[in-house]
């Protein structure tokens, strides 16, 4: 009776974790969000003045966008009217970086912040250890795999039959596992150590929640912190999604500022 009871309530618990999940996927579809990436706590400059010069280049994004009657070809053509919601990826709240830059660029675009975490069974601490301040939606990476990708959950079988094929999620995990290994070779060369593990986790949790958003919402607006990017970096790994086409570069927002960033010296990993 004990295992019945157990097995009836591991059943419930996940019926009510796919309702809310959906709940949420539903009410991501009602946003125009927006992703920011870039360094973690290593960032020496100034969180205020990088969230300022984002700011900035946003909203003379927007106000071209929103004001000229373009609608980008990957875009809803009703994005401009709903609210806009900056999606953050988990980052522990530091003095630096961004998770210090991001709760100031929603403070000064007026607006709330969604949540995407990775999975316990993936980074037991990632969902922990999350800021949650003016946070309005919340998100597993889990959830947006499912909404990325509707042949999630394949049998082994219809795997074998070649419908893995199909898997968005798939083909990003293999190119980013080739990025790592040609970011390796380049650090061999250099003399320096592998990437850390868990750079993968983090690379899939970013181009998918971009990914998803896209295809939920129907627009995204992503910006980085630098006009440069370390390729050493989980944000170099944006590129994986511009070559498979899952983004395109208008997406992108140009910071717009071209700074002297010595990663050599920043971000000793």
């Amino acid at each position: 009776i004990s295992f019945a009871r157990n097995e009836h309530l591991i059943l419930r618990s996940f019926v009510l974790r796919m309702s809310h999940s959906r709940t949420m996927i539903q009410a991501l579809a009602n946003y125009r969000p927006i992703i920011i990436e870039g360094m973690g706590w290593y960032d020496p400059r100034n969180p205020y003045e990088v969230a300022s010069q984002i700011v900035k280049q946003l909203e003379s994004h927007f106000a071209t966008v929103d004001t000229d009657g373009t609608v980008p070809p990957t875009s809803s053509p009703h994005s401009a009217s709903r609210s806009k919601l900056l999606i953050t990826q988990g980052d522990p709240l530091s003095e630096r970086g961004i998770s210090a830059i991001t709760p100031i660029v929603a403070e000064k675009l007026g607006i709330r912040r969604g949540l995407i975490t990775l999975d316990s069974h993936i980074n037991p601490n990632h969902c922990t250890n999350a800021p949650r301040d003016n946070v309005v939606l919340e998100l597993k990476y889990s959830d947006l795999v499912r909404a990325l990708d509707p042949n999630e959950g394949l049998t082994d079988e219809e795997v074998k039959n070649g419908n893995e094929i199909d898997r968005v999620t798939a083909k990003l995990e293999r190119r980013v596992e080739e990025h790592i290994t040609m970011k390796n070779e380049r650090r061999r060369k250099l003399g320096k150590p592998p990437l850390k593990t868990y750079f993968k986790d983090f690379a899939m949790l970013q181009e998918v929640t971009k990914a998803a958003c896209l295809r939920v919402c129907g627009d995204i607006t992503v910006a980085h912190t630098a006009a440069t990017i370390s390729e050493f970096s989980v944000t170099s790994f944006y590129e994986v999604g511009l070559e498979l086409g899952l983004l395109d570069k208008h997406h992108y927002v140009d910071y717009g500022l071209l700074e002297e960033l010595d990663f050599e010296k920043i971000d000793t990993r």
